[in-house]
């Protein structure tokens, strides 16, 4: 046999053992699910809201057409578990459910106040379908299904909506957590640090959020906001932290970004506003005779990036005084959120797993009762430096000028 009739033999045997796509579903055969929410109704049944994308309305709307058709579909299934929500929705719908593409997983707020995650998400971790990048938000003042059912103008569909929010209000303003599935798990495990998980709610007429004449004006009627992060204790949702509250455990976890400070200046409120441009939280932990101890050191670079009031911002040493105004004014917010940890007994920043990293063999002892016992009496030291790298184009805020023009 010639050596070309022999690979030509060798290749025709060779796709006897190749596979086919045995298991395979065309595209218009699958029901693409892109948000999960859960609520518990007065009988004490799971509620399941499922989103479905309508691919073609979807298409339509970003190219200017298809606005009198909703991109998205609801379907509800009521049951005793996730999985039963699964099997009963799947009933109501024409196609399989197809979770690969769930980005988004919202409880509903009086369900993690009374039961908690626990449960919840074994049934999600345990899903080969289910992504544990999937984020998840708490519906707080309103049900989950209000927040999965709601129809944006800008976002399509609603679930991309609530996660760019969220990421977009990390990022400027440091008041809410992008998290997701494998992060909260690895959490409610973790002996050391409690999950935080921030909060959607739905403003304005909440009757109008799933009609599509809530997006046909410029002026919508319910429209899906960020609100606060949540504090959790053994799987359970105990407090919600807001405003300054919520930004100082964000510094303390390092989670800032591109954030402003303002502070008072001469009697007036907010008179200056610190954007900041970079920062970086250090945390570390010691033993004080015998006792756990966190250092908390922060850095913060900014700019001046507005002034109402008269200021000569090329004097060195007033730029000095703002930079120790900004440095106490954070280091307090700081200080705030960790007490407010403390008295809800959550160590929400880690500071147990930190401890386990530098002192594995005393953290062994104090392991056990370490959020009721220890954490809740912890020392924990601040210390903040800020600096001024730019104060804009202007050293001289025009009020200056217009101060000695009244003179």
């Amino acid at each position: 046999m010639s050596r070309k009739k022999l690979i030509l033999f060798l290749m025709l045997i060779s796709t006897t053992f190749t596979s086919g796509c045995w298991d395979k579903t065309e595209l218009n055969e699958m029901a693409i699910v892109s948000a999960v929410g859960l609520d518990r109704n007065k009988e004490g049944k799971l509620v399941g809201t499922f989103q479905i994308i309508n691919p073609g309305n979807v298409a339509g709307a970003l190219q200017g057409g298809g606005g009198t058709n909703p991109p998205i579909s609801i379907y509800r299934a009521t049951g005793d578990n996730v999985l039963e929500l699964d099997s009963i929705a799947s009933t109501k719908i024409s196609r399989d459910m197809y979770f690969a593409h769930a980005n988004l997983i919202v409880i509903g707020e009086e369900l993690a106040k009374e039961e908690g995650l626990n449960d919840i998400f074994d049934a999600f971790e345990r899903s080969p379908e289910f992504r544990a990048t999937t984020r998840i938000v708490i519906a707080r003042g309103v049900k989950a299904r209000d927040i999965v059912e709601t129809l944006t103008a800008i976002d399509k569909v609603s679930a991309e909506k609530v996660i760019r929010t969220i990421e977009i209000t990390e990022k400027i303003q440091g008041g809410n957590i992008s998290i997701n599935l494998q992060e909260v798990i690895k959490n409610l495990l973790s002996t050391g640090k409690e999950p935080i998980i921030s909060g959607f709610t739905v403003k304005g007429n909440t009757g109008k959020e799933d009609s599509m004449e809530n997006t046909m004006s410029s002026d919508i009627e319910a429209n899906p906001n960020a609100a606060g992060i949540g504090v959790f204790k053994n799987g359970k949702l105990i407090d919600w932290l807001d405003g300054d509250m919520a930004i100082g455990s964000m510094w303390v976890l390092d989670r800032i970004e591109n954030t402003h400070i303002n502070i008072d200046w001469e009697g007036k409120k907010d008179a200056i506003t610190y954007q900041v441009i970079r920062q970086k939280t250090n945390v570390g932990a010691k033993l004080v005779n015998g006792k756990p101890k966190i250092s908390i050191k922060v850095r913060a670079e900014g700019d001046i990036r507005e002034v109402s009031v008269p200021l000569n911002l090329t004097d060195t040493h007033v730029l000095i005084d703002i930079e120790k105004k900004l440095a106490k004014d954070l280091k307090k917010e700081m200080e705030d959120a960790v007490v407010q940890a403390q008295k809800n007994k959550a160590d929400i920043f880690g500071f147990g797993e930190i401890m386990h990293e530098n002192h594995p063999k005393e953290w062994k002892e104090i392991e056990k009762n370490w959020d009721d016992v220890s954490f809740p009496k912890l020392e924990v030291d601040v210390q903040v430096e800020t600096f001024i790298r730019r104060t804009g184009l202007r050293n001289k805020p025009f009020l200056s000028n217009l101060k000695k023009k009244d003179q």
